[in-house]
């Protein structure tokens, strides 16, 4: 909007208000909503409420390496699975609380939903395969976790490309793009893990 003339900004102001009513039913739209000074929409609603429980079940997986997994590379990526995703799951609940927004709107297991992904295409561990890894260990543990975060990392990368597609909180899209580059650099490092 910083390079459109003084008189389009005006004009465009004065359209938002019809553009943007509606009530409720819009949650933010495709035009977004404004919340203090941060701008957002339905995408980056729905990316926070999908991220949160999507991270949830990466730190429980993170979790049960510390007295399950054999190979200290295991145990130590976990660490870092947990350290960086525990305050993102934080700070993306601070925004739906910013927002207006409950944490878990229509994201219940099967109800979960990110545009047009499922639960498969969102990489998350049904809850059989949660129990074969809770009840693994050793080399058994590390190769069901490594195979299991591989496709969690993936979904979380898609979700984040969502979020960098469609979104407007310039924070949820920063965080989409950290995502993205951070567990991209961890799936290589899983392949390597696998390989060896």
């Amino acid at each position: 909007m910083r390079r459109l003339s003084p008189i389009l900004v005006v004009a465009a102001l004065a359209v938002l208000p019809t553009a943007c009513g509606g009530g409720d039913e819009g949650h933010g739209g495709e035009h977004g909503e404004q919340s203090g000074a941060a701008a957002f929409n339905d995408a980056d609603i729905a990316f926070a409420q999908g991220m949160i429980p999507h991270h949830a079940q990466a730190v429980e997986m993170a979790d049960l390496a510390d007295d399950r997994a054999s190979a200290p590379q295991v145990r130590e990526l976990a660490e870092r699975i947990r350290a960086a995703q525990q305050p993102e799951i934080d700070l993306m609940g601070s925004w739906l609380e910013e927002w207006g927004r409950p944490m878990d709107e229509g994201m219940d297991h099967g109800d979960m939903d990110m545009g047009d992904m499922d639960m498969g295409e969102m990489g998350m561990m049904s809850d059989q395969a949660m129990e074969r890894l809770e009840s693994a260990s050793g080399e058994e543990f590390d190769r069901l976790f490594l195979s299991g975060m591989r496709e969690h990392h993936l979904g979380a990368v898609a979700m984040a490309e969502e979020e960098l597609s469609k979104g407007e909180s310039p924070e949820a899209k920063q965080l989409a793009q950290e995502i993205i580059d951070t567990q991209r650099a961890e799936i290589e490092e899983i392949d390597a893990l696998l390989d060896a």
